[in-house]
This record gives structure tokens, C-alpha cells and sequence, in this order.
């Protein structure tokens, strides 16, 4: 019978199998180097040869083709090479002593992405309406490019179901709008290959709206223009642009994608929708795009052949069409053959079996020869897609080739037929031990070879008979289950493997284990705000498995708080809080199975009202011990008060008076309803009991210890435990053991039997006795070999039982051998790979750690494989660099000698980054680049590449520029530059491998000197200001503008004296080319000079206007004119009566020479003057800046009043919008401005311009 192994051995002599290849289609990347994969096993490792294009192809005598060490893998380098010359059809044949395998024929060509041909393209003119096509037409490319359009902006041209995308990449448009018109229909295709992008020249659509021009133009147009697409059209019910005609036929291939297309016109713009005449559309495999006008199934299977119906309709109609798909198949496989070992004598079948349409052409061959041409041999029958071998002989091994091919592809398979005579041989491991959980099934592994197939039988413990019956099922690669595992199944298990050349048999374990079950579950607890919390959580579990009990809170990590205490069964939280509130869950894990129990802690407030007190019971009273054995004692006692909680266990302690005074040891617990404890004792210990009690608060205090009770002497029941066997020198071997304690050492004159031999060598027992140590030392031992070493315990009265032996090795040395046969196989110029035969054991000398990797460029490296390793790799190496290497094997004793220095070369990477970008020199319409080479050349430098583009106020980039340098070059002059604009850099470094990582820069051309103007609104105490700073560049020079306003006061009669001149700054956002800013706080009747200072972002000045001399208007007074005030000419006139009178009294009284005092009052009454008007926040808000404008560092005007470029020393500070005045078609502000002259103060508010909202503000001033 024919044998399809599962298992194989590692030294089973085969044929050569093909393990991994190239695709059969391989496109090359021109630009990187050719690998062509072909990996095969066999033993012997198979030799590899390749056919080019039905030819032999002699590696060796091409310089550029490297095939890999122990691989048919080959490495073309293509550096100074063109592709093309190694594009072809390629085959690999993998041969060793038991045949020939091939692989698949690899088709190798290059990637490429053509130019576009040159075209000019005439605007097309069309009506609103109609429809309209935009063709693509990309060149063919390989592999095809992807199309998509764009503006000039690099943003895609919105889509929808009007304007789509063909599958062909054709633009069309059901109707078109007057939106439709634009200069940038550009179609671009991208070769995901090469990832370049190539762009088709733009197209200009102009759409025409004819209603909207009069007759004799439109005949115009209509007869006379050639470029003028379609005639005038309304509405109209749809037709099909794509495809044509009511029906169209399409093929698809089985397993591919299928996509059928519908695109309509009409007006309004018609819906596409989509059916199956002969059956439903696959809704697992079947997606809509492109606005329902694609619809692709994907995994194309035969059922998905039929008539597909898309229908397009608007409002005043519909329009249907048909496709109609075929669906054909290339070959796919059925049952592809299989390899085959054969004994001798044995018949064995290869099928081909495979399916397609057309159905395909099978073709049989014989390592690599067709079967017709090879030898003729009897025992072998080829009919159609089976090949009957018969009688077999040994030596008759080949590999067979299954070729079937119709005219969409062919599959190409090996099968090898291996006739051989083989004992059987077990695999799986002896000895292995399965463990189990009870009521689980277990699978006992018995993986084996032999030709013929072994037959496995399966045997338990002593037993005879075969197990071939429930609860047993034996499963055809040998394995043994049980279905449900339970503790009787335990035991030793024995599998047979069997042929006519002999048997095998192998010996397993099975151990089922009790399942790991919570008994005393937590449970829900209602505490009050910082009481205690305690949540049980007793668990039973298999005493052979090692359990972890975890503590959860709310499915999640116990907090990070002393208060949360963790005991073996239980969880307490002391002081809870209202965080503490949640669901508490106990886990219980073993390596084989795990439980888990959860209960809810409330955390309330403490009441007013008396509650229950819950406290720890008192400590057990009156202990007696009666029933009193050497072993043994019976313990009672009288439970404490409980304190409103039920006692839940005991606890029993002792204390050993003879080893351990004042230490008290958990002995055993016992219910809490129970009062007497039995307690199995240790010889030779002077025992003291005590009782704890515990309750749902917590444990009692200890009870009074009992009286004392004395064991007598006895000999040792247990030997030391952690016995090991370690060498610390080449020559010695350290016995090590854990001492036992007083307790366990059953009497006095405890000694510990020391006994050691050389494992697998003829000899005796050697042994010491040694007491109070806790290991020996062995010396004069050979170097790493095995011992077995074991210790028995002994005191005064015997010896302990009979301790089990343990295997340890003697101390190491270092190795004496370096590894040999050192390769490094290079595999880019990063990363290399390292191969190198082992060390041999005997010359290992210890336990093998690994290897050591040195390598060596400028610096030392170190890279540590660890086990038996042959190979490794070494990453993060440098390009273009030659490198030195050994190897060394490292033991736990240290290293070995190293290998010879093997020397290797790294290829040429891309470079680093260039040093540095410097902009200097920057002008108005130039400036100069200087910059550094890279630190890391990676290579030989080629050359540097340059790409620049402007970049304007919103951030948007402008088109780029690209220049390329030699590498000698490091500093060049643009010319040519836009001025006032900032420009963004990218500036790179290549080698023969590419350019390397982009450093990028940016700088701002100066300003026009005359480019900027400032324009005033003078009041009384106001002046309103336009600056407009910028023309109308294409892009704007400054993300952000800051325009500063100095204003300088002076007396009526200048000049000023030297130095005297007082600056004032008001800071103001210009983010916008113009800005108008409102300057209060001015003194009526008082002349100021004005001007303008730009800065950018490093303070340096960019423009400053030139100086406005303004003369504000004096204030009107609002006071009464009281000399036309009939009240105030009464009194003057009453007042002038009264001097009079006094006059004349004063005469009479000196003419009659007396003397009279006279009291002249005199009230001068000054007119009250009006103070300027305060302007309320907000008069002019809406053209002053909403920013907040923090004052820097002021500036110094020259004397004959103008600002030069670059005298200023302001800063630049906030950056925003500026208020948004009215301005002209030309940019200047709408209002009344003043020139380089004073304005009159006549003048006031009036203005010959058209009314504008600032006039109207000015209004309320």
C-alpha cells in the first residue's frame, strides 16, 4: 500500500520537493536589483540549474548573476545594466541521487511607465445640457496605471452621478452645467510600480448657455465653429454613452473580478440600477461603485454567468441594456497529486485531477523529462490525468510533474515517489506524560514511519489486549483518545508500531486530575463606611497541581492599597470606602484548569439607630490533650463568646520548645462547630498548643497554650530536598542540598549521606556522610559529564528511606574550537546574514549557550545567538562599508576562540540627509543656496536634487520647480523669483540606489519698495487710516503681516531739537493685503507724522511707506454766546449803575475830605471751555483689529522724515484679521485721504466720494 506520511524522520533519504519560487508573472523594478526565488528540501540537498527561455542558462559565466549559497535563489545585479536584457522566460531544476524537481516558468519583465505624446488640445465648446466625454488615452503602461483626474491644484474633480469616471479612466458627463466650464481638466495616471505619475496635457471645456446669446451668434456657432460639441438640448430621456447599443458581451475568469459598466446621458441626470435576468445577483460577493453605474462581483464562479440588465432612468423615460458574460476558467485544481513512499512490491497511483474552460491539456514527465521521451519503464501505466505505478522496485524513485494548461494558464505540480524498505521508527518522544482534567478527553501521540505504513496498536498498563473499543478510539495517524478522561484511565500506555521489517514500541503517561472546584464561595456583604470587609474563598484542587489564587475588582487588578490584605482564602479590606464598592471575584488557577466565584461589596453610611455589633470572637478557653500515641494526640477546648457572628474554623497552632522556642506554626483547623482536634505529631518535638477562633470579622486572640507534650526519637521520614549537582570548576562537581529542619529531623545526631556516580559508566557508589552542611564538594572529576548524585537523611536512629537519584553535571570549561565554515551572505546594504557549522559537542565542553557574533566597521559590535544556532542576522549595518567578522561559541563557563576574521562589503545605500540648507543673499527676485553634504554618503555621491515652490498666505502651494546638481556643486543663485513671496525648499542627495531623506527649508524675497501706500481720514481727534501694503500678488509674500503706525507730535514751529523726537506705536494685525486701523486719543489742532513699518517673523524690517503729515482740525467750542443774552445785559448794565454811583459818592466825600474805603469786586467770568469727546469703545469697531496688540520695542524716524528699508528695529508681534473696510476695484480704501501735504482743517468730514460705511461712522463724530 502506498504511504502518505504525516510524519517524516530528519534523515529519511527523498527527492527533491520545490518548498518556495518566484510568481509566474514577475514584473522587475528597473531600479532595484533581480532576485528569482527557487528554495527545494531533499535529502541530499538537492543542486539547482536554471533554462532561460528554453535554453541552458551558465550562471557562472555571467559576472552580474550570483546564485545563492545552498539555493537556486538567483541575484541579478542590474547596476550599469539595462532590465531588459534579463527579461525572458526562466525555469529551475532542483536535482539530487532520487530525482528532479521543476518549477513553475517564471516570466521576468521590467515595469514601465511611457510619456505621455505629445498633444495640443483645442478648447472644446459645448452647450448646456448635452453630454460630453473626456478622454484619457493614458499610454500603456506595465503594469497598467491607475487613472484619476485633477486640477491644477492637485485636488481631485468632484464626482457624482452626473460627472463619473469610466472604468477606461474617460471623463463623462451625463449633461453639463455652465459650472462644467474650466481651463484644468487634467487626467493623470500613476504606474504603482515605478509610483510615478505621469499627466496628460489640460483640457479647456467651455460651456455655453445659447439662450443667453442672441440668433445670429449662435448660428455662428452652430455652423461655423468645428470646436463647438453637441447640439442644443433640453430634456431628454436617457441613452447609454457606455457600452453602445442594446447588448454587449463580456468575459470573466473564474476566481477573478468581474465588472460590468453602465454609464447614461439624458437631463435630469438618469439613476442606473441593476438585475439578473436568469437569477439573483450574489449579495456576499457583489458591490456597487461609481454612483451605481459598476457593478463588481468578486471570486467569480461559473454560476455567475447569465445576462446582466442595467437600466437608466429620469422623469421622462428609460433606456435598457444587456450584457451578456461568459464565464471561462483556467486550470484549478481537484486533487493535485500527492508524494507517494512505496515498498518495494507496493502499486501506488498519482491523480491530476483538475477543472477548466476550456478543459485542459494534462502532460506528464518524469524528473523534468516528458514521459513520452523518458526511458521506457514496465511498471508504470500513464492514463490521462493517472499514473498507475506497479511492483516497484528499489532504486525506482523519481519526481513526477502534473502540467495542465488550456489557453488561460497552466498548473504546474511535482510529486515524488519514493520507494524505499524501512523498519518502523516511533517519533513521538518516550516517556511523555499527558496530563488531564476528569470528564475531558485526552489524546496519547504515537507519531511513526516505516514503508510499509506501520500498523499501530495500543496497549495499557499490563494488560494483553488490544485497546480497540469505547471509551477508546485509535485515529489513522496513530493517536489514541479518550473521549471522556475519568481517574481509572490513569496509568502507563504502550503503542506498537509494526511491519513486515520489524516493530517499535513506546511507552506514555496518562494522569488525569481532579478539577479545581470553589466550595466556599464569597459572598454578598453590605458594610458599613470604614468597617472591615472579608470575602472567602475556599477552593479544593488537585494536590499534585501547584494552584494561584487571584483576587479581581470588577474584572480588573486589586487596587494599590495596604488596606486590601490577600490571604490564602480569603480577602480583607479594612477602613472600606465608597470606592470600594463593586464585584469582587476569586480566581483559582493550576497549570490545567481554573475556577472562579464573584460576589457585590455595598459600602453605606453608619446609622443613627443602634445596630448589631459584629466583633471577633473571644479566644477558646480550657485546652486538654487526652488520646495521647507517639504520633498522635487528641486536642479539645472550649469555644469563646462569638459576638453576634458564628464561629466559621478553628484554628490549631504549635510551638516547638526543643528547635523553635517562641515560633508558633499552623498545625490544622477544624469547623467552627466542632471543639476537638486530632493532630498527627513529629518525633522528637516538644509541643505547645494553642486555639484561634474565626467569624465573618475576623480571628480571635490566641487562646493560653496548652501544657507541654514530648515525642520520642525516631528515625528520619523525609530526605533533603532541592538536591542538585553543579560543577563550579572544570574539575569539580558541588552536591547541594535544602537542610531539614529541627522538626523533620526525628532525633538527634542528624547527618545527611552523601552518594555520587559518573552516569552511564560500570561503577560503584561513592559516598561521605556529612552533618550541619548543606552540600559537598566532589573533586577531580572529568570535564561536563553527567553524574547521579543523591542524599539520604540520617540521625541516631536510623536512616532515612530511600532517597531517589538526581542527575547533575561537573563543572565546565571553555571551549577549544571556533566554529568553521563561516559565510556571510549580504543582503542589502543594511543587513547581512551570517552561516557557520556548529561546534561539536565534545569540544563545547560545557552547557552550550549560544554563539557570539563580532563585527567590526569603525567600532565593535557583539550579537548573541543563543542555542544550537548556525545561522543569524545582522541588521542596522552601514551601507557601502567593509566590515570584519568572527564567531565564537559561548558555554556557561565563557567563550571559545574565535573564527578566522571573515570580511565582508556592504552595497551603496541612499544617502543621509544633507548636512545643512542655508538661504543667503535674499533679494528681491533672487536668492542664493548653499548647503553641506551628507555626514552619511551611503555611497558614492551622484548628485543633489532641488525642488522649490512658492507658497502663499493661506498656505496653499503654488507648482514646483525641480533642478538637479553635481555632487561636487554646493551653493547656487535662483533668479527670476516672484518678489514679497515666500518659498517653500526641498533639497536631497542621491547615489546609484536613489535619493535619500529631504531637508527642507524656506526664505521670503523682499518687497517692492514702491509697493506700498498709506491713505488717512482725518477728524478732530481721530485719524483713520488705509494701508495697503500689497498689490495684488499671485501669492501672497506672508502667512501674516504686522503693520506698526509711529506717530510723532511736535511743536508748531519745528525743526525739533536733535534727539527730541517722541515716537508713539500702535501694533497691528495685517494678515490681509490692506488694512485700516483707527488712531484715538489725539489732541485737537495738533499737526502728527504718520508712517508704516512691516516686519516679519525674525524683526527684520520689510517695507516702511513714506511720511504723512496730518494737521487734525481744532475742536468747535459748544459755550453760549451771552453777549446777546438780554439777562446779561441787564446785570452788566445794573452793574455798571452801581460803579457809577459809587464813583460819584466817593467824590462827594473826598470833596468834603473824608477818606471812604471802596471795595471793588470784580467777577471775571471765563467762559467754560468743552473738553474733546471720548469715543465709547466700539465707535469704529468694526474696522479696528478684535486681537489684543501687545507694544513692543519702539523705532527712530531720520530727521527729513522717510523710513528706509531694514532702519527699523520694531518687532513683529500678534498676528490676525483686519477690520474690513470698503475698498475700489484697485484696492484703495473708499473715503477721503490726504497725500504728502496738510490737509485744511476746513475740510472736516466732508467727502466728494460715494457714500461708504466708514463716512457713515464719521457721521457720529
Amino acid at each position: 500500500s502506498a504511504c502518505s506520511l504525516l510524519f517524516l524522520p530528519f534523515d529519511l533519504m527523498l527527492p527533491p520537493t520545490i518548498t518556495h519560487q518566484s510568481p509566474k508573472d514577475f514584473i522587475i523594478d528597473p531600479r532595484e536589483n533581480i532576485l528569482i526565488y527557487c528554495e527545494a528540501k531533499g535529502k541530499p540537498h538537492p543542486s539547482f540549474s536554471w533554462t532561460r527561455n528554453g535554453t541552458h542558462f551558465d550562471v557562472e559565466k555571467d559576472s552580474k548573476v550570483l546564485m545563492k549559497p545552498s539555493s537556486g535563489t538567483l541575484v541579478i545585479d542590474i547596476s550599469g545594466e539595462k532590465a531588459e536584457a534579463y527579461e525572458g522566460i526562466y525555469q529551475c531544476t532542483a536535482r539530487n541521487e532520487h530525482g528532479t524537481a521543476v518549477s513553475n516558468n517564471i516570466i521576468i519583465r521590467q515595469s514601465r511607465s511611457p510619456l505621455w505624446s505629445k498633444e495640443r488640445k483645442e478648447a472644446i465648446m459645448v452647450q448646456v445640457g448635452v453630454s460630453l466625454v473626456l478622454q484619457c488615452r493614458p499610454p500603456a503602461g506595465l503594469p497598467p496605471p491607475i487613472i484619476f483626474w485633477m486640477d491644477n491644484n492637485f485636488q481631485r474633480l468632484p464626482q457624482n452621478t452626473r460627472v463619473s469616471q469610466a472604468l477606461n479612466g474617460d471623463l463623462y458627463f451625463s449633461n453639463v452645467l455652465l459650472d462644467d466650464t474650466r481651463n484644468d481638466y487634467i487626467c493623470y495616471a500613476r504606474f504603482p510600480h515605478t509610483q510615478t505619475i505621469q499627466q496628460k496635457q489640460p483640457i479647456t471645456v467651455k460651456v455655453l448657455d445659447m439662450d443667453a446669446i442672441n440668433e445670429t451668434v449662435a448660428a455662428m456657432y452652430n455652423y461655423t465653429n468645428n470646436l463647438f460639441v453637441g447640439d442644443p438640448s433640453g430634456e431628454r430621456r436617457p441613452s447609454f454613452m457606455a457600452p453602445l447599443g442594446r447588448s454587449s458581451t463580456q468575459m470573466a475568469l473564474r476566481g477573478g473580478v468581474l465588472e460590468l459598466e453602465c454609464i447614461a446621458e439624458g437631463l435630469p441626470t438618469p439613476e442606473v440600477s441593476w438585475y439578473k435576468e436568469s437569477g439573483d445577483l450574489p449579495s456576499s460577493r457583489m458591490s456597487f461603485h461609481n454612483f451605481q453605474k459598476t457593478l463588481k462581483i468578486a471570486d467569480v464562479m461559473e454560476a455567475d454567468a447569465g445576462d446582466y440588465r442595467c437600466t437608466a432612468k429620469n422623469s421622462l423615460g428609460s433606456a435598457h441594456h444587456t450584457i451578456k458574460v461568459n464565464v471561462k476558467a483556467a486550470p484549478f485544481w481537484i486533487s493535485a497529486p500527492r508524494n507517494l513512499i512505496l515498498a518495494p512490491k507496493e502499486t501506488g497511483i498519482l491523480t491530476c485531477m483538475v477543472s477548466g474552460d476550456p478543459k485542459p491539456q494534462i502532460a506528464w514527465s518524469v524528473n523534468g523529462v516528458p514521459v513520452e521521451d523518458s526511458p521506457k519503464d514496465m511498471s508504470r501505466k500513464v492514463e490521462d490525468d493517472t499514473v498507475i505505478l506497479s511492483d516497484v522496485q528499489t532504486g525506482s524513485s523519481a519526481v513526477y510533474q502534473c502540467n495542465a494548461s488550456n489557453e488561460f494558464g497552466y498548473l504546474l505540480a511535482n510529486a515524488f515517489v519514493n520507494v524505499l524498505a524501512e523498519a518502523p521508527r516511533v517519533l513521538t518522544p518516550p516517556n511523555n506524560v499527558y496530563q488531564v482534567i476528569t470528564n475531558n478527553p485526552a489524546f496519547l501521540d504515537c507519531a511513526s514511519f516505516g514503508s510499509p505504513i506501520p500498523t499501530i496498536t495500543w496497549f495499557k498498563d499490563s494488560q494483553t489486549s488490544i485497546l480497540n473499543k469505547d471509551p477508546y478510539v485509535i485515529h489513522n495517524n496513530g493517536t489514541l483518545e479518550i473521549n471522556v478522561a475519568q481517574s481509572l484511565n490513569s496509568g502507563k500506555y504502550t503503542c506498537i508500531a509494526s511491519n513486515n521489517l520489524g516493530t517499535k514500541e513506546n511507552h506514555v503517561y496518562l494522569e488525569v486530575k481532579e478539577p479545581t472546584r470553589i466550595l466556599a464561595q464569597p459572598e454578598y456583604m453590605v458594610v458599613q463606611r470604614n468597617r472591615k470587609a472579608v470575602f472567602e474563598c475556599k477552593v479544593k484542587h488537585d494536590p499534585t497541581l501547584i494552584p494561584t489564587m487571584n483576587w479581581l475588582k470588577d474584572n480588573g487588578e486589586l487596587p494599590d492599597d495596604e488596606r486590601f490584605l490577600v490571604d490564602t482564602d480569603s480577602l480583607t479590606i479594612n477602613d472600606v470606602t465608597e470606592e470600594d464598592e463593586g464585584t469582587y471575584t476569586c480566581v483559582m488557577n493550576t497549570t490545567l484548569d481554573q475556577d472562579s466565584a464573584s460576589a457585590m461589596l455595598t459600602v453605606v453610611e453608619a446609622t443613627p439607630t443602634p445596630a448589631i455589633v459584629y466583633e471577633e470572637p473571644d479566644p477558646p478557653t480550657d485546652l486538654e490533650l487526652t488520646d495521647q500515641r507517639e504520633r498522635s494526640v487528641q486536642l479539645t477546648w472550649i469555644p469563646g463568646d462569638e459576638h453576634n457572628s458564628p464561629t466559621q474554623k478553628f484554628l490549631v497552632q504549635y510551638e516547638d520548645l526543643l528547635h523553635q522556642a517562641g515560633v508558633w506554626h499552623n498545625l490544622t483547623e477544624e469547623e467552627g462547630t466542632k471543639t476537638t482536634a486530632h493532630l498527627d505529631l513529629s518525633p522528637y518535638a516538644y509541643y505547645s498548643f494553642r486555639v484561634l477562633a474565626l467569624n465573618h470579622v475576623g480571628y480571635s486572640q490566641p487562646s493560653q497554650p496548652s501544657r507541654q507534650y514530648r515525642t520520642n526519637p525516631a528515625a528520619p521520614d523525609v530526605n533533603p530536598t532541592d538536591v542538585q549537582g553543579v560543577g563550579t570548576e572544570h574539575n569539580n562537581l558541588v552536591i547541594s542540598w535544602k537542610e531539614l529542619t529541627g522538626l523533620q529531623s526525628n532525633g538527634p545526631g542528624l547527618q545527611y549521606k552523601v552518594n555520587w556516580r559518573q552516569k552511564d559508566v560500570e561503577e560503584d557508589w561513592s559516598s561521605e556522610t556529612v552533618a550541619n552542611a548543606s552540600k559537598y564538594v566532589v573533586s577531580g572529576t572529568p570535564t561536563f559529564v553527567p553524574y547521579e548524585v543523591k542524599v539520604q537523611a540520617v540521625n541516631e536512629y536510623g536512616n532515612g528511606p530511600a532517597p531517589e537519584a538526581v542527575v547533575g553535571y561537573s563543572g565546565e570549561d571553555v571551549p577549544m574550537s571556533a566554529p568553521e565554515s563561516v559565510q556571510v551572505l549580504v543582503q542589502n546594504g543594511t543587513l547581512a546574514e551570517v552561516h557557520w557549522e556548529p561546534v561539536l559537542t565534545s569540544m563545547v565542553r560545557g552547557r552550550l549557550q549560544g554563539y557570539k557574533v563580532l563585527y567590526t566597521q569603525e567600532e565593535q559590535q557583539v550579537l548573541a545567538f543563543s542555542g544550537n544556532r548556525t545561522d543569524g542576522r545582522l541588521p542596522g549595518l552601514k551601507p557601502y562599508s567593509l566590515y570584519t567578522l568572527n564567531i565564537r561559541v559561548v558555554n556557561g563557563k565563557g567563550e571559545g576562540p574565535p573564527s578566522p576574521n571573515h570580511n565582508f562589503e556592504t552595497p551603496e545605500g541612499v544617502p543621509g540627509p544633507p548636512s545643512f540648507l542655508r538661504i543667503k543673499n535674499t533679494n528681491m527676485d533672487s536668492l542664493t543656496l548653499e548647503w553641506g553634504p551628507p555626514q552619511d554618503n551611503n555611497g558614492r555621491l551622484t548628485g543633489y536634487t532641488l525642488k522649490y515652490q512658492p507658497v502663499n498666505n493661506s498656505n496653499e502651494l503654488g507648482p514646483v520647480e525641480e533642478m538637479t546638481f553635481p555632487a561636487n556643486e554646493t551653493t547656487i543663485t535662483l533668479a527670476d523669483l516672484k518678489y514679497s513671496t515666500r518659498y517653500k525648499f526641498y533639497f536631497n542627495a542621491k547615489t546609484i540606489k536613489g535619493s535619500g531623506p529631504t531637508i527642507t527649508e524656506e526664505a521670503i524675497t523682499i518687497m517692492d519698495e514702491g509697493d506700498g501706500m498709506l491713505n488717512s481720514k482725518v477728524f478732530s481727534n481721530k485719524m483713520f487710516f488705509s494701508t495697503s501694503v500689497i498689490s495684488s500678488p499671485k501669492y501672497l509674500p506672508f502667512s501674516i503681516h504686522t503693520f506698526l503706525l509711529s506717530i510723532l507730535t511736535f511743536s508748531p514751529t519745528p525743526p525739533f531739537p536733535p534727539g527730541k523726537e517722541d515716537w508713539t506705536k500702535e501694533f497691528v494685525n495685517g494678515s490681509s493685503g490692506s488694512q485700516t486701523y483707527l488712531i484715538k486719543g489725539l489732541k485737537p489742532g495738533t499737526s502728527y507724522r504718520v508712517r508704516v513699518v512691516v516686519k516679519d517673523h525674525s524683526e527684520a524690517t520689510i517695507h516702511s511707506t513714506e511720511e504723512l503729515v496730518i494737521t487734525l482740525p481744532a475742536m468747535k467750542s459748544n459755550q453760549v454766546d451771552l453777549a446777546t443774552q438780554g439777562w446779561f445785559i441787564g446785570l452788566m448794565c445794573a452793574i455798571a449803575l452801581l460803579i457809577l454811583v459809587l464813583l460819584i459818592i466817593c467824590f462827594i466825600k473826598r470833596n468834603k475830605g473824608g477818606k471812604y474805603p471802596v471795595k471793588e469786586k470784580e467777577d471775571a467770568h471765563q467762559d467754560p471751555e468743552i473738553q474733546p469727546m471720548k469715543d465709547d469703545d466700539g465707535t469704529f469697531g468694526e474696522y479696528s483689529d478684535t486681537e489684543d496688540h501687545k507694544p513692543l520695542k519702539g523705532s527712530r524716524t531720520p530727521s527729513n522724515g522717510t523710513v528706509k528699508r531694514d532702519d527699523s528695529d520694531d518687532s513683529l508681534v500678534d498676528y490676525g484679521e483686519g477690520g474690513d473696510g470698503q475698498f475700489n476695484e484697485d484696492g484703495s480704501f473708499i473715503g477721503q485721504y490726504s497725500g504728502k501735504k496738510e490737509k485744511d482743517t476746513h475740510e472736516g468730514n466732508e467727502s466728494s466720494e460715494a457714500p461708504s460705511p466708514v463716512n457713515a461712522m464719521n457721521s457720529f463724530v
